[in-house]
């Protein structure tokens, strides 16, 4: 049996990439290293972290001795994690590192470096990575670990990522590599400054084998009102269908930053092990996600991360990070 693990299952490390001045995070650095040192202090207090940086010993003296955290020096082109690192399946018991190709979501931007991070890391890991011919990105799926996988059609289908298959095609892959039994496509929903297309993990995700939990958007005077309605739909379909629940979480108000409608969105969530690291913006809404998260996951500590200069550069908690199975060991 092989199957993609999901995220809500134990873990042996958090992978993230620290801010340099050679990525877009220059204009506002300390500020957005700021956020990252608090996300992986959190980490580091629930398993094990590994941060790739540009300076192991200027980055290291940046945070206390801890025996959980880890660092490795590689130069990125930037930091996300969660689309750029090896995806972790398990396979006849065993677990496998698949290392899919990187492009910049399309090409938009510049990924050589990152595209090659994976295997240029690859000693410290206990396990080979395997690299597969197949652009993907992690933030572009979701798995209950078992016979489901959601993602959207505006990613997973779009021309600029594996222009040469056809929706049967990649379908076929995605079973083949992941031994999904159905994938679920999404055709409606996004996010205004998104650049993936529209990733799955600002948009649902699952929290246990049954559950769902996506973004709501009542407001009919917002833009994502109509959208979001049509994939609220979509999502009411799929859980009749597999027998699913279905929890929402609030529609942020607008959020600008030069002028630019930012992606900020609570459905992008991070699991570690004993607690789930909620992104948080300031906003009043805040507090109700917040609940929404202590109602439904009642059995792990809710944690707000301020991710406010995250999205700045369109994405979020989720997407700066990237969770590795229980049974893989760090070789540091």
């Amino acid at each position: 049996m092989k199957r993609l693990i999901a995220e809500f299952e134990e873990q042996s490390f958090t992978q993230i990439i620290f801010p340099h001045k050679k990525t877009d995070w220059c204009d506002y650095l300390q500020e957005a290293q700021d956020t990252f040192i608090n996300i992986i202090n959190t980490i580091v207090k629930y398993q094990k972290c590994l941060v790739i940086c540009a300076d192991v010993k200027k980055i290291k003296s940046l945070f206390k001795e801890n025996k959980k955290l880890y660092f490795v020096e590689y130069l990125t082109n930037d930091t996300w994690a969660r689309d750029c690192s090896t995806l972790c399946v398990e396979s006849k018991g065993k677990i496998k590192l698949l290392d899919f190709t990187f492009t910049g979501w399309g090409d938009k931007f510049e990924a050589n470096l990152d595209n090659l991070m994976s295997k240029n890391i690859a000693k410290y890991y206990s396990k080979n990575i395997i690299e597969i011919d197949f652009i993907l990105e992690g933030g572009a799926i979701e798995t209950n670990g078992k016979n489901l996988l959601l993602t959207s059609s505006s990613c997973m289908l779009n021309k600029n990522r594996n222009k040469n298959r056809n929706k049967s095609q990649i379908t076929q892959k995605l079973k083949l590599l992941f031994g999904t039994q159905e994938i679920l496509y999404l055709e409606h929903g996004y996010l205004k400054g998104d650049d993936t297309d529209s990733h799955i993990d600002t948009l649902a995700r699952f929290i246990n084998e049954d559950t769902i939990m996506y973004i709501k958007c009542e407001d009919n005077t917002d833009e994502h009102f109509e959208e979001l309605s049509l994939m609220e739909k979509e999502l009411q379909s799929f859980a009749k269908l597999y027998k699913l629940k279905l929890v929402s979480l609030p529609m942020t108000e607008p959020i600008y930053y030069e002028d630019e409608r930012l992606p900020a969105t609570y459905a992008n969530f991070l699991f570690v092990n004993g607690a789930v690291l909620v992104p948080i913006y300031g906003l009043k809404e805040d507090e109700v996600a917040i609940e929404i998260f202590k109602q439904n996951i009642n059995h792990l500590d809710i944690i707000p991360i301020d991710c406010s200069s995250l999205i700045k550069q369109h994405g979020s908690l989720h997407c700066v990070t990237m969770n590795f199975a229980a049974s893989l060991t760090l070789l540091l």
